[in-house]
């Protein structure tokens, strides 16, 4: 697959990034080849291939040691507003720093 560096300018902007002239070629050959290698997964045959649900294979998943999840109740919020520069309730501005 070819990728056309008004692919690579669109990505760009998307993820609001100036790239050189240099970079649009480097990352359009970069993409190229990893949208190539995925093309060459998707030729292998993998009906065989049971689907996994999880990264660990059960024999390991059972020798792990898991903790039970709990909930603790944190009312920090009003400590937190005490000390910003310009709290509004729950919230706090921030200086700007996306132009876009």
């Amino acid at each position: 697959m070819k990728i056309s560096r008004e692919e690579v300018l669109r990505v760009a902007e998307l993820a609001y990034l100036e790239l050189s002239e240099a970079e649009i070629e480097t990352y359009r050959a970069q993409m190229d080849d990893i949208l190539e290698y995925v093309g060459k997964l998707n030729e292998l045959d993998t009906t065989t291939v049971e689907p996994m649900t999880q990264v660990l294979s059960s024999d390991q998943a059972a020798d792990a040691t898991v903790r039970e999840d709990t909930v603790v109740v944190s009312d920090v919020a009003a400590t937190v507003l005490k000390y910003a520069p310009d709290p509004e309730a729950p919230y706090f501005r921030v200086p700007r720093v996306i132009e876009k």
